[in-house]
């Protein structure tokens, strides 16, 4: 007995056939009919012109019209010159994607693309706070750092001068410094949780002023830039890839970080002792202490 597969298999050869026969009969067809398509065509165009051929608005219109449809050619033809040499630059620099704060589509688009990438990955994330990034649960990178593989991250030392600089930039005045050193202590407090659940989890905390905001995972990096007196979030995100193009800002972002990581100014902060622990360039421990007293030097 045949089934539906069997059949479908006697006819798809056949049909397959008649569908070529079909194209080369319809070509041959239209191949015959050209003298006498065009014979028509030459007799049609020779009646009207002898109506239209003194008429003297007709042309002027005519004119007219061809000259916008040049201009309008020349113009689309030059904006795709110019749209593919961007294009071009963008490969070579590793740019795949620029979202604004204010795209709702890009931010999700954005958002998916991090997680499809970062969850059960490694992740290195430099930033301010944190806070709006990963510890609150609207943030990008929430459950890409819950479901990660690995995360290296660096937050703003709360009692730095980089972060009474930073508050005092913004000009929004519910941004105080109490606020600011709030979210870095709700930040930490999240991978302490994620840290007590085994959790292969770094942190350490820079001195300096922010600068970059990057998300490295997989083959992509999310920048942004803390502009002085702007809010980050209001910032445009830049996406870029790995290639194999010794020009690809990749590279730069990232031994951005590793240099910053590498940096033995920056200490680690331990997060099931709470303590800042200062290394060495060969990485041996020098010294502890507690950030608390750390914000207690920087108040004096």
């Amino acid at each position: 007995m045949f089934n539906a597969q069997s059949i479908k298999e006697f006819i798809k050869v056949p049909a397959h056939i008649l569908y070529h026969v079909a194209i080369i009969a319809i070509s041959a067809g239209m191949a015959l009919s050209m003298p006498y398509t065009v014979s028509f065509l030459s007799g049609q165009f020779q009646v009207y012109w002898e109506l239209i051929g003194n008429e003297k608005i007709f042309l002027l219109s005519a004119e007219i019209v061809l000259a916008v449809l040049l201009i309008l050619f020349f113009n689309y033809t030059g904006w795709v010159w110019r749209d593919r040499r961007l294009a071009r630059i963008a490969r070579n620099t590793g740019l795949v994607f620029a979202s604004s704060s204010r795209g709702i589509f890009a931010r999700r688009k954005n958002r998916k693309l991090k997680e499809t990438q970062g969850i059960a990955r490694d992740i290195m994330v430099i930033g301010s706070t944190g806070f709006r990034t990963f510890a609150d649960p609207r943030g990008d990178l929430h459950a890409v750092i819950k479901n990660c593989r690995k995360a290296k991250i660096m937050l703003l030392n709360p009692a730095s001068e980089g972060a009474a600089t930073r508050v005092k930039s913004i000009l929004d005045p519910e941004i105080t410094l109490e606020k600011f050193r709030e979210q870095i202590r709700r930040s930490i407090a999240f991978l302490k949780e994620l840290k007590a659940v085994q959790k292969d989890i770094r942190l350490k905390l820079y001195p300096d002023v922010p600068f970059l905001k990057m998300a490295l995972s997989g083959d992509y990096i999310w920048v942004n830039h803390y502009h002085a007196g702007l809010d980050v979030q209001v910032m445009p995100e830049y996406v870029f890839i790995h290639n194999q193009n010794p020009g690809s800002l990749y590279t730069i972002f990232y031994q951005y970080f590793l240099n910053h990581w590498a940096d033995p100014r920056i200490p680690e902060y331990d997060l099931e002792t709470d303590e800042l622990v200062y290394r060495d360039v060969a990485g041996n421990e020098e010294k502890r202490e507690r950030i608390e007293e750390t914000e207690e030097v920087t108040l004096n």
